[in-house]
């Protein structure tokens, strides 16, 4: 039994076509080779380098192989896109034994001529395809109108108004006429021809369809009012003529709190100071001392309503409503004794004479007594102020502090 022989495929050589580089390139010269006869090459490989009206630019090998033969060399011009400009082979191929292909490729500039005498074969059987056919007798035609017109729902009219672009470009598309047009049932608005009606017509759509959707939108464009019922007037209610009456706000009432403080350490503090340092504080500086003190840390009133600042933080919890405030109080003062001496500013120092300046120095005279400010006594006096209805703790409590400060802690005030 004779064996299995295995001999090598018949290998042939390929042409190589001058390749188009854009949709619109028709020729091309080659600018330079790449690649000699012989060589081979690898994918991706630049082959050849082709110039265009355009550009020049690189063309790459799709796959491995080998150049058999160079048909269009270096610098050759004007060569038709799919002209034979080498041949190709394998690159395991044996170039002595390779059988050359002819040129079997023609150039794009017969191709188009053959592709433009296709096209116009392909219009002229269009043509006769869409050429009008015998017409019908004319009693069949009006019999199939009325039929086409019952089932469409519509009535046929001449169209008066310009056609929707719609209608016109479906009427063009399926090679129907303006006559054609006329005998289409409309259903549109004072006779127009709609789209769904002439897709009625060619049946690709129900006929019913036309019909249907306007009389949904002749149904829809009416409001209906039938169902609904007046509500009836709600009575009148009686009028509260209590309610109405305006109630004029009440004004704030106030009142006036006083506390009796006396003002014996503080004259006695007003001396030692001038003694010791020569300064003269009048008394008048100890009691606004005493008075910015005073207003410090005061209660809130019941009238004290919280700022947005203080709401913000309780929310927050990042701190609690301050219970506290600084006040603006200042006292009214009433003495109820009569003044008695105390220390005063010194007075103004005399005129220098020549005499006095050449005669020995006198020893120094004590310092004489002052006149006392009016309306205030050393001993006993009336302070007081006017507080707000809500605001008598806080009142009374700034006075207590000027009693404080001025009776028992009148050193404070010299700082």
């Amino acid at each position: 039994m004779p064996g299995f022989q295995a001999s090598a495929r018949d290998r042939a050589a390929t042409n190589y076509t001058m390749p188009a580089l854009s949709p619109t390139m028709t020729e091309g010269s080659i600018a330079s080779w790449r690649v000699k006869e012989g060589d081979s090459f690898s994918a991706g490989d630049v082959i050849l380098e082709i110039e265009t009206d355009k550009a020049t630019m690189d063309v790459e090998a799709q796959d491995d192989g080998k150049l058999v033969k160079i048909v269009k060399g270096d610098g050759s011009k004007a060569i038709q896109v799919g002209e034979r400009i080498g041949i190709l082979a394998d690159p395991e191929d044996d170039i002595s034994t390779l059988e050359l292909p002819a040129e079997d490729s023609k150039p794009a500039k017969e191709e188009k001529s053959a592709k433009k005498e296709e096209k116009s074969a392909a219009k002229a059987e269009n043509k006769r395809e869409s050429a009008p056919k015998p017409e019908k007798s004319s009693e069949s035609k009006e019999a199939s109108k009325s039929s086409e017109s019952q089932k469409q729902g519509g009535a046929t009219r001449k169209q008066t108004y310009p056609l929707y672009p719609s209608v016109e470009h479906l009427l063009h598309f399926n090679g129907l006429s303006a006559e054609d047009a006329n005998q289409i049932p409309a259903s549109g608005p004072q006779g127009r021809l709609l789209k769904g009606d002439v897709l009625a017509y060619l049946g690709q759509v129900q006929k019913s369809y036309p019909a249907s959707i306007s009389a949904r939108l002749d149904k829809l464009s009416h409001l209906d009012l039938s169902n609904i019922q007046l509500a009836k007037k709600a009575e009148a209610k009686p009028e509260n003529k209590q309610a109405e009456q305006k109630t004029e706000p009440e004004l704030p009432r106030e009142t006036e709190i006083a506390i009796p403080i006396s003002l014996s350490s503080v004259i006695a503090t007003q001396k030692r100071v001038q003694d010791t340092l020569g300064i003269f504080l009048p008394l008048s500086t100890f009691i606004a001392r005493a008075s910015e003190l005073a207003n410090d840390n005061l209660p809130s009133s019941k009238t004290h309503k919280a700022t947005a600042d203080d709401l913000f933080n309780a929310v927050l919890g990042l701190d609690k409503i301050a219970t506290s405030s600084r006040g603006n109080y200042f006292p009214n003062i009433t003495g109820l004794s009569s003044p008695s001496s105390i220390t005063a500013a010194p007075r103004s120092a005399k005129k220098s004479d020549i005499i006095d300046l050449l005669a020995p120095k006198p020893k120094a005279p004590k310092r004489a007594a002052a006149p006392f400010m009016p309306g205030i006594s050393p001993s006993e006096n009336i302070f007081s102020v006017v507080a707000r209805n809500g605001e008598e703790r806080r009142a009374t409590e700034y006075l207590e502090k000027m009693k404080l400060v001025l009776e028992d802690q009148p050193g404070r005030l010299v700082l």
